[in-house]
């Protein structure tokens, strides 16, 4: 006769299921161990209003839920508070089913180019199918089981529907697999329709009790390591692009220990800009499209790149124009096999810090020649140099944007943050900015994604209060996407927003006229007399706008009144917002690198063809590294 002991159970509605579940996972690194949700977003309706919903209502003492203004927003707070922890904690966020679900999946998309955990929980049509089609739901005459939510799969990490009770406990745990991975991490979605949410069921106990997720550090093949260190050896003007990836191994003192003892010049990326001091001799800063031109000449000379932590897009490789030794060969330190492979390199895959450490070991004290090392050293002080000329004062009524940016980096302390994502910004942050510390620049541009900038923000400063954090926010992107001041306003954030007023998408302005499309609706303009975007200009209060919000408010249009207007801004106990405007038109000079955008090959208006005929001659120094 065979005995079984009963397996303990809690009945719980799925919702509830999932909030107790979420309360029970932690994340541990080098010993140190920390819950891994700091709490969910939701915006509720009637999918979740009554699932999800009543379970955090339920469970609001042990399990922080905020509430957000625009559910995209609300993803994105998650990704900014995911970045300040390291990939170490994330946020959950909660919609309803249709447009509440649907209006995530931009997020979903930044949060997975940039290999960011956030749990996303989109509420779904009925399981039962007893009540349909119901209110937002997409039909599909060829399939029923297909909702709007499939929509996630291509922009999620992971993607799960949830049809039956007993499909949640394995669901979890997968989610946790990829949210805690340093490798697969990214947008996590869990569509959970809204009869299974309120649907009670027998669960096994042991899924909420404490469980710890231990993140490894993988070292990468012993022999690929040995490979590589003779490659490193037999170079005469090695580069090192550091990316993301060594900020989220904290590797960055190894980085730093690799550099000095190699000689290596190190070029940053948007994601990695804050890995090496700003002032080491031997950081280069920014490196590709947005980088500037004397770390692109050590680029471009280079026999051996070794890519660290990086994806290289098209604006670090400036579209495969920027390594123009017919020699150079790669070497990538990456815990993800896609990146590591990427330009035929040679790939170590694994953990930043150890694989720095053991490549370095593996070197044996071998160093760059004196004069590359000497060459390395003039490009980085004659970087420094030209930030100084680039962001001085001159007498000019209107600031320029890097003149402002200079203002405001020395207004910002050491341990202060800078966010910012898209438009012209982004560009003159990673070439300007003087990261205080390793966490205190978020530039979003995996995705370069409009509308990030205020919850991004708002994410950095949850996660660590003890900071200050500055939204970086151009007017075309404040029009967007700015309804979370009122969030930060809410939560009592002790934050600042600065409001960058440059009369249009002024980034793209630019790109366009460098393109031969004349700045086309690139202005805000009222329908002139011809029935073009020519008109008055739209004058928008953005002042006004966000003190709405409850936020209170600065105005500056001159140096000394921004000064005065960060002083106070940085001081308030609370949301404060500073408006200022700058020259559209003062611009300083490029990168010396290109960045592919294409323009039309036949066209009747000549600045197209002049553009054309440009883009032609610059196309011919692309290649591909096989």
């Amino acid at each position: 006769m065979t005995h079984t002991t009963a397996v303990p159970t809690t009945r719980l509605t799925v919702g509830q299921a999932v909030i107790q579940f979420l309360k029970a996972q932690y994340v541990e690194r080098d010993g140190v161990t920390e819950q891994f949700f700091g709490g969910a977003f939701g915006i509720f309706g009637h999918g979740n209003v009554a699932g999800i919903g009543q379970a955090m209502l339920q469970h609001q003492d042990e399990f922080r839920y905020y509430q957000g203004r625009n559910v995209q927003g609300m993803v994105h707070i998650g990704i900014g508070y995911a970045k300040m922890k390291n990939r170490l904690g994330a946020l959950a966020v909660s919609t309803s089913i249709g447009p509440g679900a649907t209006n995530m999946i931009t997020g979903a998309a930044t949060a997975t180019v940039n290999h960011i955990p956030v749990l996303l929980l989109p509420s779904d049509v009925f399981a039962t199918r007893s009540t349909g089609a119901v209110l937002q739901q997409q039909e599909l005459p060829y399939a029923a089981d297909i909702t709007a939510n499939d929509a996630f799969r291509s922009v999620s990490r992971y993607f799960d529907r949830i049809w039956r009770p007993e499909q949640l406990a394995p669901a979890l745990l997968e989610a946790m697999r990829v949210l805690t991975s340093p490798a697969d991490t990214g947008a996590v979605t869990i569509a959970l329709p809204q009869d299974v949410q309120a649907e009670a069921y027998d669960f096994p106990t042991a899924l909420f009790e404490r469980r710890v997720w231990n993140v490894a550090r993988n070292r990468a093949d012993r022999a690929a390591i040995a490979r590589a260190a003779r490659m490193i050896a037999s170079a005469t003007n090695p580069v090192i692009i550091a990316g993301g990836g060594v900020i989220y191994s904290c590797a960055s003192e190894q980085l730093v220990a690799f550099a000095e003892a190699t000689g290596i010049g190190v070029g940053v990326t948007q994601a990695g800009k804050a890995s090496m001091p700003h002032d080491h001799e031997l950081a280069l800063g920014a490196l590709g499209a947005s980088g500037s031109a004397f770390a692109n000449a050590i680029a471009g000379d280079a026999d051996i790149v070794i890519g660290i932590g990086t994806r290289y897009t098209d604006f670090t490789t400036a579209s495969n124009t920027m390594f123009k030794n017919p020699s150079v060969r790669f070497i990538n330190i990456n815990v993800a096999e896609i990146d590591a492979l990427k330009e035929s390199a040679t790939p170590l895959v694994g953990d930043a810090r150890e694989t720095l450490t053991e490549l370095l070991k593996a070197l044996d004290g071998w160093s760059v020649p004196a004069a590359t090392r000497a060459e390395t050293v003039t490009a980085a002080s004659s970087w420094r140099a030209e930030i100084d000329r680039i962001i001085e004062l001159d007498d000019s009524r209107t600031l320029s944007q890097a003149q402002m940016m200079g203002i405001l980096n020395a207004a910002a302390n050491e341990r202060d943050v800078i966010v910012n994502a898209a438009g012209s910004m982004p560009g003159d942050l990673h070439r300007l900015w003087r990261a205080g510390s390793v966490k205190g620049y978020d530039i979003e541009y995996g995705n370069s994604c409009m509308g990030y900038e205020i919850p991004g923000a708002i994410g950095n400063a949850i996660a660590d209060p003890s900071r200050h954090v500055f939204g970086l926010i151009g007017d075309g992107t404040y029009l967007m996407l700015s309804q979370e001041v009122m969030t930060a306003v809410q939560e009592r954030l002790k934050m600042t927003i600065v409001i960058v007023d440059n009369y249009g998408y002024g980034s793209i302005a630019a790109l366009s006229e460098s393109r031969g499309s004349q700045g086309f609706a690139c202005r805000f303009n009222e329908r002139g007399k011809g029935e073009r975007h020519d008109g008055a200009r739209i004058e928008v209060d953005f002042a006004a706008n966000a003190a709405s919000y409850g936020a209170t408010v600065w105005r500056a249009d001159n140096a000394e009144s921004f000064r005065a207007a960060l002083s106070e801004a940085t001081a308030f106990e609370g949301t404060s917002v500073v408006y200022v405007q700058v020259d559209a038109q003062a611009r300083f000079g490029g990168s010396g690198a290109w960045w592919d955008v294409p323009v039309a090959e036949v066209s009747t208006l000549e600045s197209s063809t002049l553009a054309r005929q440009e883009y032609e001659r610059e196309r011919e120094a692309q290649h591909l590294f096989l």
